[in-house]
């Protein structure tokens, strides 16, 4: 089997693992995290309605261009995410990595948003 391959379904075997446990609510939605070779896109799910509260990436049009790849771009969409949550009410959500080590971007994309007011 190619590494990369293996390396995909290990990620996925942990992040079905982890969405067995998390679940978002309205009173504390789920934030999940999708990470790309190239960009990193960030949203806050309500479960129990099946909706999408706020979704922030690097392709945003408020980003778009003005950030170059990496833990800075992960940095400027928790930020702005968490303007965005912010605007509509949202204060607590529940982190959902995705099966992503807490490292690099994950970590950098979390630390902007605890800056930003949203706690988890």
């Amino acid at each position: 089997m190619p590494k990369a391959v293996d390396r995909r379904t290990r990620r996925e075997t942990r992040r079905l693992r982890v969405r067995k446990k998390i679940h978002g609510t309205a009173e504390r939605p789920r934030l999940s995290v999708f990470r790309s070779l190239k960009h990193i896109y960030v949203q806050i799910i309500d479960d129990d309605r099946g909706v999408t509260l706020a979704a922030a990436s690097t392709l945003s049009p408020e980003l778009r261009g003005k950030v170059s790849g990496g833990v800075e771009a992960a940095a400027a969409v928790g930020k702005l995410l968490a303007e965005k949550a912010t605007a509509r009410g949202i204060s607590r959500v529940v982190f959902d990595r995705a099966g992503y080590k807490y490292h690099g971007r994950v970590k950098a994309l979390a630390e902007a948003l605890r800056e930003g007011g949203l706690e988890f």
